[in-house]
C-alpha cells in the first residue's frame, strides 16, 4: 500500500464552500479509481480551518492515476483559490 497525507489550510471565508467539493472528490475517487481504497476527510473542531485526509492506494502510480484523473483536475481547478496553504507526504509502506 501506498499512503498519503494531506493537510490543508483553508482561507476562512471558503470553508463550507470547500468541504462539499472535498468530500464529493473523496466520493468519487473511491467509487472510480480501482487503485484507491481509502480517503478520509477529516476536520478538528477546534481548528476550523484545517482539512485533514488520509488516502491509501496501491501503489504510487495508483495515486499518480489520481492526480491525473479528470475528477481529481476538477476538484484541483475549483479549490486551489480557497486554500491558504497545504501540505503532501507520501508513505510507501503500509502495514496493516
Amino acid at each position: 500500500m501506498f499512503a498519503v497525507v494531506v493537510t490543508f489550510q483553508i482561507n476562512p471565508e471558503d470553508t463550507s464552500a470547500f468541504m462539499p467539493l472535498m468530500r464529493d472528490n473523496a466520493e468519487t475517487s473511491l467509487a472510480r479509481e480501482d487503485g484507491c481504497h481509502r480517503f478520509d476527510v477529516c476536520t478538528d473542531p477546534s481548528a476550523p480551518n484545517e482539512v485533514f485526509l488520509y488516502e491509501l492506494y496501491t501503489n504510487a502510480a495508483a495515486f499518480d492515476a489520481h492526480l491525473a484523473s479528470a475528477h481529481f483536475k476538477t476538484f484541483d481547478a475549483a479549490v486551489a483559490p480557497m486554500i491558504a496553504g497545504k501540505t503532501v507526504k507520501t508513505y510507501a509502506q503500509v502495514t496493516s
